[in-house]
């Protein structure tokens, strides 16, 4: 079992999902329960499934779990984009989430050649 506390992707993806919670508050409330509720809960998604995959019995296991988080973080990225084409947020305002979501997916290949 791997101390995900310390792993830096883990920390990282915490990191993306404050910022995604802070932009989240400047999109429209009649999207409380569609897209914002969506995007939160991927977000969510991707440290979750690394410390449940660091918490597993084998790294075959943690291989999947860290591809789960992938998953997840790709799906941010559509849904972030899709909010600026929707014109809810201006691309200068997502410039950093898709920096940090492009480091997180770094990271978990990186981490995923190295088990």
């Amino acid at each position: 079992m791997n101390s995900y506390e310390n792993l830096k992707i883990w920390q990282k993806a915490m990191n993306l999902v404050e910022e995604v919670y802070s932009l989240m508050k400047s999109l429209p409330q009649e999207e409380k329960y569609g897209l914002i509720s969506q995007i939160k809960r991927c977000s969510i998604s991707i440290p979750s499934n690394i410390s449940e995959g660091a918490g597993r019995n084998s790294n075959k296991e943690f291989k999947h779990f860290l591809s789960i988080a992938n998953g997840s973080t790709c799906e941010l990225e559509t849904q972030i984009l899709l909010s600026v084409r929707l014109e809810f947020i201006k691309q200068k305002q997502v410039k950093d989430i898709l920096n940090l979501c492009n480091e997180v997916k770094k990271m978990n290949f990186a981490l995923q050649k190295s088990l």
